[in-house]
């Protein structure tokens, strides 16, 4: 499951670290698959209506990945990136519960 993921989604403690691209003044609100980084890594692409002004992009952002994985929003941090396309964010939950979902939902825009 988590090699399907590539280097976009790690098991850490308390949860996982995902590595994400977001594009804000998309057409919709959804997770659009992964992409390839520069560096050879691989992150997942998500797009959101929302302006990325006050940080309106990232609250769209966290609510799409709550309702999409099952995570409360509590349960995600932006923990870097939060004025950059690209972030890192931290998701409190069970991995083992989380991995299956978020690579349905990556299968589902392929």
């Amino acid at each position: 499951m988590a090699a399907e993921l590539g280097d976009a989604v790690k098991a850490v403690d308390g949860g996982l670290r995902v590595a994400l691209r977001l594009t804000p003044k998309g057409r919709r609100d959804a997770i659009e698959g992964l992409a390839e980084t520069a560096d050879g890594g691989a992150e997942i692409k998500a797009s959101v209506t929302a302006v990325p002004e006050d940080g309106k992009a990232n609250r769209a952002l966290v609510k799409l990945l709550s309702k999409s994985w099952g995570i409360p929003k509590s349960g995600i941090e932006i923990v870097s990136g939060a004025t950059d396309r690209h972030k890192v964010l931290s998701l409190a939950c069970d991995p083992e519960r989380i991995l299956p979902r978020i690579a349905q939902s990556i299968a589902a825009a392929s």
